[in-house]
């Protein structure tokens, strides 16, 4: 991988991270177009990279409401600001198990497996078709659809499986009002990653890599400015526009991500 490959995967990244299409399916398309022939805990460890990026421009964007919540934490009251905090942890808890228990399955994962993506991306495609049929509310996400939403992100893990999609079409299908599943969408991922940075950082697995430190910045520089324009757009976008056409779209990629796949 050379500079300017980290340069569009890195863009590729901040784009995809907020759009319901799938970021981790989409960097596995762009290593297989660009050629990267990556061992995959080498190319666990870019991803890892690019998405911690991405975590920084949620926090970016959303740093006004992120403070309102640590205000309203301090206040040490059964407040909304608690109550939204006890979401969040209770929906890193399935995510966080499988990436403890199964870390060296999900790693195999990142090998550049185009028809797992391609599968994995017309999955998300019935997903957001299935949410755009959704009417939409002003009810807030409960504890119990925290969970649930959890238990999507935890599948989500998988290449070609949206994030962003699976969570938000999760949240609409249990009937939550869309912005509101938007904004749980995106703050619920952050301490998630965080996390996984500092256990890798701790355990020394970033140090142990091969990949040249100013790929990793490039990737990780280009991704959190691409991620902050995304994100600002995606939260107007997903208030004003049907999820159908990422639905349409998902199931194009996929479609061509499993012809390449039998292909080679």
């Amino acid at each position: 991988m050379n500079e300017f490959d980290a340069v569009i995967l890195g863009v590729i990244q901040g784009l995809t991270e907020f759009l319901p299409v799938s970021s981790s399916g989409h960097l596995e398309l762009g290593k297989a177009i660009l050629g990267d022939n990556s061992i995959p805990s080498e190319s666990l460890l870019f991803t890892v990279v690019l998405h911690f990026a991405t975590a920084l421009s949620t926090i970016v964007v959303f740093r006004k409401d992120i403070i309102e919540i640590f205000k309203g934490l301090f206040q040490f009251k059964w407040n909304e600001e608690t109550q939204f905090s006890l979401k969040i942890i209770l929906s890193m808890i399935p995510a966080a198990l499988v990436g403890i228990l199964f870390e060296d399955e999900m790693e195999v994962l990142f090998g550049g497996d185009l028809l797992l993506v391609g599968f994995m991306l017309i999955i998300t495609a019935l997903l957001l078709w299935l949410a755009d049929k959704a009417k939409n509310t002003e009810k807030p996400v409960s504890f119990r659809n925290a969970f649930v939403i959890g238990i999507s992100q935890a599948i989500a893990i998988l290449p070609g499986i949206s994030r962003s999609g699976a969570t938000i079409s999760t949240s609409v299908l249990l009937g939550n009002d869309k912005a509101k599943a938007a904004r749980f969408s995106f703050l619920m991922v952050v301490p998630l990653i965080l996390g996984k940075i500092a256990k890798d950082v701790l355990s020394g697995d970033l140090s142990e890599s091969s990949t040249e430190s100013s790929i990793l910045v490039i990737g990780f520089v280009t991704a959190f400015l691409a991620g902050v324009a995304a994100c600002t757009w995606m939260i107007k976008l997903v208030k004003n526009s049907k999820l159908s056409y990422f639905a349409i779209y998902c199931l194009i990629v996929g479609i061509i991500a499993i012809g390449f796949g039998y292909a080679n």
